[in-house]
């Protein structure tokens, strides 16, 4: 990770299978396991508790220049490894342009985790969150 604050959670696709990480015959404790990673989610419980918990954000409702910059390198390094597209092509070959395109159309299937001081944290879907083009002001664009 980049930034401990934020850690993108990313869906499997159907057709991609799960990586196996652990060798045959050798099991491994569950509980006890110091090196799994703290910003995946767990199982369906975990997420339907926090559902039901639902309470308002503490953070903005704005993409931060950090959160887009990460959106977008793992999204066009996504597809530069021929993850599926989620949206029309027109001509478009470089992988960048292409995730800025998804995420102008909000497209792109990430949710970003903000870790809270309290150790709690907000998942936000992209789709819900604010973009701003700071490049367009620099560049004198629209």
């Amino acid at each position: 990770n980049l930034d401990p604050s934020i850690s993108l959670l990313m869906p499997l696709y159907e057709d991609e299978p799960p990586e196996a990480d652990i060798e045959e015959g050798v099991e491994e404790d569950p509980e006890n396991n110091e090196d799994a990673p703290d910003d995946v989610v767990g199982g369906e419980g975990e997420e339907k508790e926090q559902e039901k918990t639902a309470r308002p954000r503490n953070t903005t409702k704005y993409m931060t220049k950090y959160e887009r910059a990460r959106i977008l390198g793992t999204r066009a390094l996504q597809i530069s490894m021929n993850a599926p597209v989620m949206v029309e092509l027109e001509g478009e070959t470089d992988p960048l342009e292409i995730a800025m395109k998804e995420l102008r159309a909000r497209k792109i299937p990430f949710t970003i985790r903000r870790y809270l001081p309290d150790g709690s944290y907000e998942d936000w879907g992209v789709d819900e969150l604010i973009v701003e083009d700071s490049w367009k002001r620099q560049v004198g664009g629209d």
